[in-house]
């Protein structure tokens, strides 16, 4: 699967839920619909529906596996994996969310807000 952005993601934050931590995707990029652009290997793209109190679907390569974040979202922004980004990130931590769930021997060493949940608008 590939993809382009016109911009780089305008916030990045860290989930702690356990479906995130289990798939190696707590690293969220948050873009811009607009600004993002699936180049190649829709159709290898799988995609893992949520359930309460998870709000976002969870995308992956159903070639190689790699937690994609959501990728085939209609909304206008949308979080994706980090890590699926080659080049630096100008960003900063913004947040952590589901923090309640966030294993007892990871410590958070930045100052960025903290939630128990999804954060509220």
């Amino acid at each position: 699967m590939q993809f382009e952005l016109t911009e780089a993601p305008g916030m990045l934050g860290m989930c702690h839920c356990s479906r995130c931590r289990k798939v190696g995707a707590s690293a969220l990029a948050f873009v811009k619909a607009e600004q993002f652009r699936l180049v190649a290997g829709q159709d290898k793209i799988t995609t893992f529906k949520a359930v309460p109190p998870y709000q976002y679907n969870r995308t992956f390569c159903s070639v190689c596996g790699t937690a994609l974040g959501e990728v085939l979202s209609s909304l206008p922004s949308f979080p994706i994996n980090a890590h699926c980004i080659d080049s630096d990130l100008p960003l900063e931590n913004a947040f952590h969310e589901f923090v309640s769930e966030k294993p007892c021997w990871f410590v958070i060493g930045d100052g960025a807000k903290q939630f128990s949940e999804h954060p509220q608008a």
